[in-house]
């Protein structure tokens, strides 16, 4: 696996299979996120620096934890577990959660989801939508690893987009 200078995995150009090219770019935005993060005080981490959102990077980052649970957990392994945070809220980290266990938390369902995707035998494994408003939408309730992992990357994508705007506007900090 190819690194950058800053540490990231960075998925090679050529020559990988789809699998390990899917799984090098989700860990790549992983490590985007957890580099956007790091060097911060907690009063740093839970600042909300782009009114009117109540968006910060720990919040982000717990919003991940949930994101990668509902995911790999719940959809594609099948484990019925509990939501940890409220669905409409997710963002905002309770003030008695500190940053190291809002990281911490995220870090252990990360392993978590490296687990289920290292057992799964296919990219064409599917998993199953708990909600049936999800397979109401999408018009089925299967979904396989390969959407999973597509669906993945997009959103850390997203999210590591916003963790670029909301880390320059906390310190100044730019880049990817």
């Amino acid at each position: 696996m190819v690194k950058l200078p800053d540490g990231r995995p960075f998925p090679p150009p050529r020559c990988a299979d789809e699998r390990a090219m899917l799984e090098t770019w989700l860990e790549f935005h992983r490590e985007t996120l957890a580099m956007k993060c790091a060097g911060l005080t907690e009063e740093q981490l839970r600042r909300t620096p782009v009114e009117p959102s109540p968006m910060s990077l720990l919040g982000l980052v717990q919003h991940m934890e949930a994101v990668e649970a509902e995911w790999f957990q719940r959809t594609f392994a099948g484990r019925d577990e509990p939501f940890r945070y409220p669905r409409d809220n997710g963002f905002t980290v309770a003030p008695e959660r500190t940053a190291e266990e809002t990281l911490a938390g995220w870090r252990q369902e990360v392993e978590r989801s490296r687990a289920v995707v290292a057992a799964a035998g296919s990219l064409d494994d599917s998993g199953t939508f708990l909600e049936p408003e999800a397979a109401e939408v999408l018009g089925d309730s299967e979904v396989s690893l390969r959407w999973i992992l597509i669906h993945m990357i997009e959103e850390y994508a997203r999210h590591n987009g916003h963790a670029d705007l909301l880390r320059e506007r906390v310190d100044g900090v730019t880049g990817t």
